[in-house]
């Protein structure tokens, strides 16, 4: 069985391996280069908050399952998955509040979850700076975070070992079903597969309208919007944290050799993909003082640089995992939680496309429940501690 995998990003670097794993013979198209994409913009922090409906959060949960047993599994890559848990904390009472009825509902839900104390959070991290007024925080032992280079480094990379075949750049410009196979054309070629899988984020609306069955998604270019966000990048700092954090005016994480990623919710609102700010302008001023109150040893913090993320969010702000049309050739991946679902994902859709067997966990995600709609509101943006 042959397979085209189109896009190169954490979805499609992990459709490719389990495939490759399946005994499928995969060929992945990718317009531009690896995490070229959201994947190479993202928080990238494991977890189910927020995630409703209920379906969502078991799928969420899975996903973070799922990044735990593949981290235990041997390989040579240097290590990609930190699940080393998260801290957050309210700072007034209305954010208390909040806070109080997410930590129930997840409990309600058996998520791993526990209030500490302000001493035991520094126990926790050793470094970190908490306001007088904070008596208790919120600590979720099992979440943790990705760096989606070395992740896409491990998925791709085994999938090459099994003989999967990239093709960068190659961009994909029509997509079809001819005499029971899969077209796909590319400017000056044309090859046709058994199946075909895409995964192109936020370029899956034209792929899947080209193909006869369109996916509508968020606006990822909309400034302001659910689907943008900015995101720092620090140089290398002096600082103890392994873990993610996520407090009322600075989400934090780390990413390799000293280096911090930095997310201000409540900034996102003049976030615009047209018009990315300095990383030494007065945003990444802000940014960095949000840290130096946060974290000792950032005193001398600067940002490598300043992006503006772009999210691939399916216009319910639900994932789409399933078959275009009832032929079972042509596979659509696309979700905002793609670092938390990527490698659970791909394993399911390598099973269905290969075994023909359906995944009980992707039963609420089909497409078909968002083929042609245009009547969705606008998602609403996440400005709040615990929201992505």
């Amino acid at each position: 069985m042959n397979i085209a995998v189109i896009g190169l990003g954490v979805l499609g670097a992990s459709a490719a391996r389990s495939l490759a794993l399946a005994g499928a013979e995969v060929t992945v198209y990718e317009r531009r280069g690896p995490l070229a994409g959201t994947s190479g913009t993202s928080f990238a922090w494991t977890n189910s908050h927020h995630k409703n409906p209920r379906p969502y959060h078991d799928l969420n949960v899975a996903g973070m399952a799922e990044h735990a047993e593949l981290a235990a599994a041997p390989g040579p890559v240097p290590a990609w998955f930190a699940g080393t848990g998260n801290l957050e904390w309210a700072e007034d009472d209305a954010g208390a509040e909040r806070l109080a009825a997410s930590v129930a509902e997840l409990l309600d839900r058996d998520y791993p979850v526990e209030w500490i104390s302000p001493a035991r959070a520094r126990e926790l991290v050793p470094d970190l700076r908490i306001p007088d007024q904070v008596r208790e925080i919120a600590y979720y032992p099992t979440e943790g975070h990705v760096i989606p280079a070395l992740l896409l480094a491990r998925l791709w990379g085994e999938a090459c070992d099994l003989g999967a075949e990239l093709r960068c750049p190659a961009e994909v410009t029509g997509l079809s079903e001819v005499a029971g196979r899969v077209r796909v054309e590319t400017p000056g070629d044309t090859d046709t597969f058994d199946a075909a899988v895409i995964t192109t984020g936020r370029w899956t609306e034209p792929l899947t309208a080209a193909a006869g069955h369109r996916i509508p998604m968020a606006d990822p270019d909309a400034a302001g919007s659910a689907t943008v966000g900015f995101l720092g990048y620090t140089t290398p700092l002096p600082v103890r944290l392994d873990r993610v954090l996520t407090t009322p005016r600075l989400n934090v994480r780390p990413d390799g050799g000293g280096r911090l990623v930095l997310q201000g919710l409540d900034l996102d609102a003049d976030a615009d993909p047209a018009a990315p700010p300095a990383p030494d302008g007065p945003l990444a001023d802000e940014l960095c003082r949000r840290l130096t109150d946060l974290l000792a040893g950032t005193g001398d913090v600067r940002l490598e640089s300043l992006r503006v993320g772009q999210r691939a969010m399916p216009a319910d702000g639900l994932t789409v995992a399933g078959f275009l049309g009832g032929s079972g050739k042509i596979y659509a991946i696309a979700t905002h939680s793609g670092i938390t679902l990527g490698p659970l994902l791909g394993r399911l859709a390598a099973q269905e496309l290969v075994t023909g067997s359906p995944a009980p966990a992707l039963a609420e995600f089909r497409p078909d429940r968002l083929l042609g709609r245009d009547d969705l509101p606008p998602l609403q943006p996440a400005r709040r501690p615990g929201e992505q």
